[in-house]
C-alpha cells in the first residue's frame, strides 16, 4: 500500500499521514513515513523526539548529497548539467530514521520551482527516490505532500495507490479537492479519497458531504474538532501517544480500516 496524504495548508493533512502511518505499523507492516512538506513536521505527528528531529537535513536540501547523486557542481544552479536518473535506491537505508510502531521516517524535503517545467538537480532527486519507493519497494509508505497543488504537477506521486485528500469545512480547503482530483487523473494517481477534519458541527459535517458529492470524490470519513489533537501539537507529541482512544483518533483508526478496505478492492 502506498498512500500520498495532501490538502491545503493548515488543514491537519501531516497529523492524519502521521496518524495512519502509525496504525499501519500496528498492523504489523513495515511502514516508510516520507515527509514532502517544506516545513517537514511529521516527526512530530509520528512521535519523533524534536531533539533527534532537529538533525534532519532534508535530502534535497543536502548539497553534497544531490551533486554526488547528479554528477555536478553547485547543486543549487539550474543552468548545470546533470545525470537525469541518479541512484535512490541506498536513500531510505541511510536516512530514514527509526520511529515507533513499526514507521520510519525519510525527510525528502520539496522543491521551490520558480517557472513551469524546471528541471532542477533537487527536483530530479526527488521524483527519482518517488519512482524508486513507488515502482521498487515491498515496503508500505506514506508520504506526505506539500501543501496545495503544485506538488502533483512535479509527477512525485504519480503511481500511488492511493491520493488522500484532507480538507476542513471551508470553501478554500474544499475547492482544492477538484483541482486535485483532476491532476491525480492526469498522473496516474490509483485513487482519490477525501477526509473531512475539524469537524465541529453537523453543518460542517453537511458542507463537506455535499462537496464530495459532488466533486465524484469518495469519502473516507470525518475527523472531529478534538481538543486532544490540538493538546499535543501545543505539548510536541503525537496525538496517538497523548490519547488513542480519543474521539479524533478513533476516526482515523476508522479511515484507516476504511482506506484498506477500498484499496484491497
Amino acid at each position: 500500500m502506498k498512500i500520498a496524504v495532501a490538502g491545503k495548508g493548515g488543514v491537519g493533512k501531516t497529523t492524519v499521514a502521521g496518524t495512519i502511518a502509525r496504525l499501519l505499523g500496528r498492523d504489523g507492516l513495515k511502514i516508510l513515513a516520507v515527509d514532502a512538506d517544506p516545513a517537514y513536521t511529521l516527526w512530530s505527528a509520528l512521535g519523533i523526539p524534536a531533539d533527534v528531529a532537529k538533525q534532519i537535513v532534508p535530502l534535497t536540501e543536502n548539497e553534497a548529497l544531490v551533486e554526488e547523486r547528479l554528477q555536478i557542481e553547485g547543486a543549487g544552479s539550474y543552468k548545470s548539467f546533470f545525470k537525469l536518473n541518479p541512484r535512490v535506491d541506498d536513500l531510505a537505508d541511510k536516512f530514514a530514521i527509526a520511529g515507533p510502531d513499526n514507521v520510519s521516517l525519510l525527510v525528502a524535503g520539496t522543491v521551490e520551482i520558480g517557472g513551469s517545467g524546471c528541471m532542477c538537480p533537487s527536483a530530479t532527486l526527488l521524483k527519482s527516490l518517488m519512482r524508486h519507493l513507488i515502482l521498487g519497494t515491498d515496503e508500505a509508505f506514506v508520504m506526505d505532500m506539500d501543501a496545495g497543488v503544485e506538488n502533483l504537477g512535479r509527477g512525485t506521486t504519480k503511481g500511488m495507490d492511493a491520493l488522500v485528500v484532507v480538507a476542513e469545512p471551508g470553501r478554500r480547503s474544499l475547492d482544492i479537492l477538484g483541482k486535485i482530483k483532476t491532476l491525480a487523473q492526469d498522473i496516474d494517481v490509483g485513487r482519490v479519497f477525501a477526509v473531512g477534519n475539524k469537524v465541529a458541527t453537523p453543518d460542517d459535517s453537511e458542507m463537506i458531504q455535499e462537496w464530495v458529492k459532488n466533486e465524484g470524490i469518495p469519502l473516507l470519513g470525518m475527523v472531529p474538532l478534538d481538543e486532544t489533537i490540538k493538546q499535543a501539537d501545543q505539548k510536541g507529541v503525537a496525538p496517538l501517544d497523548l490519547d488513542p482512544n480519543s474521539p479524533g483518533i478513533l476516526a482515523i483508526l476508522d479511515i484507516k480500516n476504511r482506506l484498506i478496505e477500498e484499496t484491497s478492492n
